[in-house]
């Protein structure tokens, strides 16, 4: 008989865990600023920026080098949306003369941003093949052409990078719009 009201105890101490896990929150407790996507106005950082990061201007970036990293950062707050990873990006300074029709219009001063995470399997696209001019996922070897949007050219992904559209303010990078599709991968079923 005891027994029997223990489990009765345990099932109701654990429905009641759920009930409190899953009850809504106040508004300000769900709201958290880092993990926010990019939104218009947001201006880029340095992953690797410290305490006090210094938005980045075009010509921080070289013409035809390798990929930057960066975070959106709210103007106003300072606030760096680095709370997810989604929100990393990778920015690229290319001669825009080589763009498709679709990347001009997302490109400042010939800089685009991309999501970082690959859309196959969530890897970050780390390397940059600058004599291709491609850039490159080294878990599954997905090719992505920045000058078409993003679009991939060889591999396992299923779509191309989401772009995110920029455009300089006050001299310094700044999100026009926000991603052109949704960050990350999808797992296959």
């Amino acid at each position: 008989m005891d027994y029997e009201f223990q489990c009765i105890g345990r099932r109701a101490a654990i429905g009641l865990g759920l009930c409190f896990a899953l009850a809504p929150r106040p508004a300000s407790a769900q709201t958290d600023a880092a993990r926010e996507r990019p939104k218009e106005g947001d201006l880029l950082v340095a992953v690797t920026a410290a305490a006090n990061p210094e938005p980045l201007k075009p010509d921080d970036l070289p013409r035809d080098g390798k990929q930057a990293f960066a975070w959106p950062m709210d103007p106003e707050t300072k606030t760096v949306r680095n709370g997810s990873r989604l929100n990393k990006m990778l920015l690229l300074r290319l001669d825009p003369e080589g763009f498709d029709d679709k990347t001009k219009e997302r490109a400042a001063e010939g800089v685009v941003a991309y999501s970082a995470v690959c859309v196959h399997t969530g890897c970050d696209v780390t390397n940059w093949d600058p004599d291709r001019q491609l850039l490159e996922c080294p878990c599954h070897y997905s090719f992505y052409d920045p000058k078409q949007g993003g679009k991939m050219v060889s591999g396992p992904a299923p779509r191309p990078l989401p772009a995110l559209p920029l455009r300089v303010v006050d001299g310094r990078l700044a999100v026009a719009k926000p991603f052109t599709s949704r960050a990350g991968f999808q797992q296959q079923t």
